[in-house]
């Protein structure tokens, strides 16, 4: 995988400045130069070919766009809408890169996305909130963790453990 170059100048723009030097004979001797670049779109399909799986992207937390996407499972069930916003905001305001999902998608269409666009972590918020309890799925792997308490500051500082 390329993602950079060196490009041999030679002479030619030393020659031109009048760049030049004393060798140990005391000639003059003009610099050889040479330069690097850095292929800034090349990296991210770099990492692509190296980390995506068969589901989308999979992203390190160094360059992916949110750290997590709150997916509410149903987003005309106010008791999860409310639950997910407090989650949301409290995550913001500690520094979080947060995306909330609350789009009037089907729960199936939501999880496609979250493994295409390759979040880090995906925090569910459906009907087990009924039950007490979310589930947090990291995306590398699709590791899932349940959490039983849906009290919101023990959640919070819960999901906080896990995503600093």
């Amino acid at each position: 995988i390329e993602v950079g170059h060196i490009f041999k100048l030679g002479e030619k723009y030393s020659r031109a400045m009048n760049a030049h030097f004393l060798d140990e004979n005391g000639k003059t001797q003009y610099f050889i130069m040479g330069c690097y670049g850095f292929g800034i779109s090349r990296i991210l399909p770099a990492i692509l070919e190296q980390k995506s799986d068969e589901y989308g992207c999979v992203w390190s937390k160094e360059v992916g766009i949110f750290d997590i996407v709150i997916i509410i499972s149903n987003a005309k069930d106010s008791t999860q809408s409310e639950y997910a916003h407090f989650i949301y905001e409290k995550l913001k305001a500690k520094g979080i890169d947060v995306l909330l999902d609350e789009r009037d998608e089907r729960f199936g269409v939501k999880m496609k996305d979250f493994e295409l666009l390759g979040f880090n972590h995906a925090l569910i918020i459906g009907k087990g909130l009924n039950e007490g309890k979310v589930e947090l799925i990291k995306r590398e792997s699709l590791i899932k963790q349940e959490f039983s308490s849906v009290d919101k500051d023990i959640l919070l500082e819960e999901i906080l453990k896990v995503l600093v």
